[in-house]
């Protein structure tokens, strides 16, 4: 892994165009304002300038521009002709319970093989969130304090465990994370100063998608210092090239790998490699597979899976016609019912294929967002609004490559909580995310036979939080327990009859444990868990003992 971020490192710094030859080919596209602070620069910033330059793919950009003024300027689209997606490409973990021992079975034994990985998407900052660091390294305030990369690695690490156990031998799962230049560096450092979770590290590359130039309302590159491009990772869709130009592929392929699961960062329940989803993809024979959650109502503002001229795709939401998001079958379910929640498994040859043919093909597709740019006069401005476009290429557009997908309804409550918006936000908030976890660790409790009671050693019930106006103060619980415990309420029978206080951090197995505790006890848990972990968890003591006192 050193040599390969090495490598990239050396190639980054390698480039052939001098500055008159940078002016000529943005001149070529139309793109001169690139050049409009060129005399104010020192020599070393010309050649940063000439560099970003030279990494810019013109054609591409002019053919994205071309293709916005065409949608701009067509007032009304055509409908799209769509079709649900047939039976036999879908399973549900509701509908078809007799057979998830059957693809759990699949699934656990491809893993034993090493025949699975998992592949997470990681290049976006937290900037949404209020942070200027990786969504991964984010904590959304658990009783833990523990960052959404470390839920998931105990997770990846506990599944291991389990596999291992169950077929006697040693368990790897080899995990792929792709970053970009702006999480790369700094999700790095964060894995190394934790020792990587307790994960061996042989077993994770890190790898960097493909930045695209911003552009402004005019189809203009935009400057964000009067040296440097504006730019921005180009979607998750980027994901085919970058593991094809890193050589994640090749890794694969020498490991033996067959099925990968492709997940994003920010879901906090995400069951990762999930050997139920894996063994269902198998079992279909399948190249491609998506998991899918049922809209809530016709309006929810989430893409939906579909036949679209002969192809699956995801048509996203502000596609879909009034007509088709009601429209309903026979026994009076929504037809188009199946929301995207970007949980993807594909097979290695499948993947291979569209990384080396067929990935140019994919659309960038606009995304207006608060882009901080350069203006006239040299400065430099940090918006309060959309001040430009990104160009983000869509995972799933892949599908329509497909041929024999696969679609897997799970429950919503158990596998998606998505952190998209900041706290005080009423919908995918930090708030939502913890809420989400609290509620499904409980269920794992009350299911073992174990309970939860307040200060007096009453019973609380499970009332499910999902609404901004429900309050997170003493009378909801909040219970939380290690992934590396349970992956998903398995190994819990030992809380049958038991009684844990709410508010309570379940780190480990034992006795001590299990029993009503005060909450300056809950604390003391907490801060053994985070000692424990060798980590720096000073302020996250602090809100911890705030949130509960």
């Amino acid at each position: 892994m050193l040599l390969l971020l090495l490598s990239l490192l050396f190639t980054k710094g390698s480039y052939t165009m001098d500055l008159e030859s940078a002016r000529l080919k943005a001149r070529e596209h139309n793109q001169e304002q690139l050049f409009r602070f060129s005399a104010e620069l020192s020599q070393e910033e010309k050649e940063q300038l000439t560099a970003d330059i030279e990494e810019i793919n013109f054609e591409e950009v002019s053919d994205f521009w071309r293709q916005e003024q065409k949608n701009t300027a067509v007032e009304e689209r055509e409908p799209i002709k769509m079709q649900p997606v047939p039976p036999e490409a879908c399973g549900s973990v509701l509908r078809d319970k007799d057979k998830i021992k059957m693809w759990e079975r699949i699934g656990t034994e491809r893993i034993s093989q090493g025949k699975v990985c998992a592949v997470l998407l990681a290049g976006g900052q937290g900037t949404r969130l209020g942070v200027t660091y990786p969504k991964g390294m984010y904590n959304i305030g658990l009783l833990s304090g523990k960052s959404l990369y470390q839920i998931q690695a105990e997770r990846l690490l506990r599944l291991q465990l389990v596999v291992g156990e169950r077929f006697s031998c040693r368990v790897v799962i080899p995990w792929y994370i792709m970053t970009s230049e702006d999480t790369k560096n700094q999700s790095i450092s964060f894995f190394e100063e934790h020792k990587y979770f307790g994960i061996d590290p042989a077993q994770i590359m890190f790898f960097e998608q493909k930045q695209v130039p911003c552009l402004d309302f005019d189809g203009k590159i935009l400057l964000k210092e009067k040296h440097r491009i504006a730019k921005a990772p180009g979607g998750n869709g980027g994901l085919y090239e970058a593991l094809e130009s890193s050589g994640a592929l090749r890794d694969m392929t020498s490991r033996g790998i067959q099925d990968i699961h492709v997940y994003c960062v920010d879901n906090v329940l995400v069951k990762i490699a999930d050997p139920v989803f894996t063994g269902f993809c198998v079992d279909k024979n399948a190249d491609c597979g998506n998991k899918v959650v049922k809209k809530l109502m016709p309006s929810e503002p989430v893409g939906v899976f579909a036949r679209v001229n002969g192809g699956f795709q995801i048509v996203e939401y502000s596609e879909l016609s009034f007509e088709d998001a009601e429209r309903r079958d026979t026994s009076g379910e929504l037809i188009y019912r199946w929301g995207n929640i970007a949980i993807h498994y594909f097979r290695l040859d499948f993947l291979i294929e569209v990384a080396t043919k067929c990935s140019a093909k994919l659309p960038y597709h606009s995304a207006k967002k608060k882009i901080p740019f350069v203006d006239t006069e040299g400065k430099i401005i940090t918006p309060s609004f959309n001040s430009g476009i990104k160009m983000e290429k869509f995972v799933f557009d892949v599908f329509q490559f497909s041929k024999s997908l696969a679609v897997l309804e799970i429950v919503r409550e158990d596998e998606f909580a998505p952190l998209k918006n900041p706290p005080g936000v009423a919908k995918e908030s930090p708030y939502t995310s913890r809420a989400a976890v609290y509620d499904l660790h409980y269920r794992f409790i009350l299911a073992a036979g174990g309970s939860v009671v307040d200060k007096n050693g009453a019973p609380l019930p499970f009332i499910p939080r999902r609404r901004a106006s429900d309050t997170e103060t003493s009378s909801g619980v909040q219970v939380e327990i290690c992934p590396s415990i349970t992956y998903f309420g398995e190994g819990l029978e030992f809380l049958k009859e038991k009684k844990l206080e709410n508010h309570f951090y379940l780190h480990k197995k034992g006795e001590d444990l299990l029993v009503t505790q005060p909450l300056h006890k809950v604390i003391q848990t907490a801060k053994r868990t985070m000692d424990d972990e060798d980590t720096d968890f000073t302020a996250k003591r602090e809100k911890l003992e705030n949130s509960i006192s």
